[in-house]
């Protein structure tokens, strides 16, 4: 994030208090390029009216104004929806290599009950970094082996987790079983050597204990319907929202076999799949149209999985997807990087991804894929006015972002990055007095 000394805040965007008496739930940003992203595509010269943390009115310069309210002039500014971070480990971790400052990761193999927000710390120095760059909201998601745990969807702004949190199980995470004849055992701290037979029938052992769970989740649901259940089991319970349809798997899957074998899984299963990571999309991207399963890729400013591979593969992978008619969005998958977010997508644009569907990928998709594209994702009323005014193209990373509206509340943009910046651009000179 580009840093400067004069930082653009809502005060130099002329916020006009209201008087004595006024609409204080009221908030009217006017006179910049509204960027909806939705049917209305650009509004020149716009106006984007905010009551009680939505949305209620967007238009031309003919829009009224209520009389008392608070004004944002962006005269000269564009206004975006705020950015989404689909899958993150925001709130959730601190400093990577301190391992009491991170709990994304739970003990045991399958938690499908445990949720993202009863870890969230609202105070983490990385929010404050994150939303200073656009991120409004985003999903802290766990991670683990097999079944790790419920995402949730959160803003990025609020003292406690309950102010915070937007909808606390979005969706499933599921780490799908890797086929590898050679890899490292973490526990033992021993490398491992096996034929592929062995590798297969233990990676079959696993898909087929997924199955089981579902099942079983199924049947424990009908007992509960017909009132048989005479202890509760929050596994299974968390399970049945799967199996309902209520609840989609969100598949952490990077090889094209893995891909592959999530997708026919959910089908075989009558589940609804998201595709996570999907750093081999591109090879099967047919396949993946074909079954109309979306996907979430992981950060495209990565190096190549596979010798073989071309070195701009994760890079033209968006473009790849599009022209094939896959749904997807970008993420981090990350906490510290997080606030890269539109810079890997501006990273996809300058690989053949058209510039709007870069925005969308970060902004729309990600709420429509997460199946709450009608609160998220656009400049509409009735949504949740969740946006930022900045200079420029958000993608780019000389842009700076003046404004952030979180919920229908002006957030503060200050964060440690900048204060640190601030400090150290002002240390004295060596030999000047102190």
């Amino acid at each position: 994030m580009k840093l400067r000394t004069l930082l653009l805040s809502t005060v130099t965007l002329a916020l006009v208090s209201s008087a004595a008496g006024a609409q204080q739930d009221v908030l009217v940003i006017h006179g910049g390029q509204i960027h909806t992203l939705a049917g209305a595509g650009e509004i020149a010269d716009g106006v984007v009216v905010i009551r009680d943390g939505h949305i209620v009115a967007v238009g031309g310069p003919d829009t009224p104004v209520p009389d008392g309210a608070r004004v944002i002039d962006a005269t000269g500014k564009h206004l975006y929806p705020g950015l989404f971070d689909a899958v993150s480990r925001i709130g959730l971790t601190e400093i990577g290599q301190v391992a009491v400052t991170s709990d994304y990761r739970e003990l045991g193999n399958n938690n499908p009950h445990l949720q993202g927000a009863t870890a969230v710390h609202p105070a983490s120095e990385i929010i404050p970094v994150t939303r200073a760059n656009g991120i409004t909201h985003t999903v802290a998601a766990p991670a683990g082996s097999g079944l790790a745990g419920q995402g949730s969807l959160i803003n990025l702004d609020g003292w406690t987790i309950e102010e915070m949190v937007i909808d606390p199980g979005i969706y499933l995470v599921v780490q799908w079983p890797s086929l590898q004849t050679r890899g490292f055992n973490r526990t033992t701290r021993t490398a491992f050597n096996r034929t592929f037979k062995e590798a297969k029938k233990q990676y079959d052992e696993q898909v087929a204990a997924l199955e089981r769970l579902l099942a079983d989740a199924r049947r424990y649901d009908q007992a509960a319907a017909a009132g048989q259940i005479a202890h509760r089991e929050l596994k299974l319970e968390a399970l049945a929202r799967v199996t309902r349809g209520e609840l989609p798997l969100l598949m952490n899957a990077n090889d094209k076999r893995g891909i592959r074998d999530a997708v026919e899984f959910g089908k075989r299963n009558n589940v609804r799949v998201i595709i996570a990571g999907a750093r081999e999309a591109w090879k099967v991207a047919d396949f993946l149209a074909d079954n109309e399963v979306p996907v979430i890729l992981g950060a495209t400013q990565s190096l190549p999985t596979s010798e073989d591979d071309p070195y701009d593969a994760a890079y033209t992978q968006p473009a790849r997807l599009h022209e094939a008619g896959v749904t997807f969005a970008i993420s981090t998958f990350n906490a510290s990087s997080a606030r890269t977010l539109p810079y890997e997508a501006g990273q996809a644009v300058a690989f053949g991804l058209p510039h709007d569907e870069a925005l969308k990928a970060i902004t729309r998709y990600p709420a429509e894929i997460l199946g709450v594209g009608d609160d998220l994702g656009t400049i509409e009323a009735g949504k949740i006015a969740n946006l930022i005014v900045t200079d420029g193209d958000p993608l780019e990373i000389q842009t700076q972002i003046e404004v952030v509206v979180i919920n229908g509340r002006l957030v503060d943009t200050d964060n440690k990055h900048r204060r640190l910046y601030e400090r150290y651009r002002a240390r004295p000179r060596r030999g000047s007095q102190q």
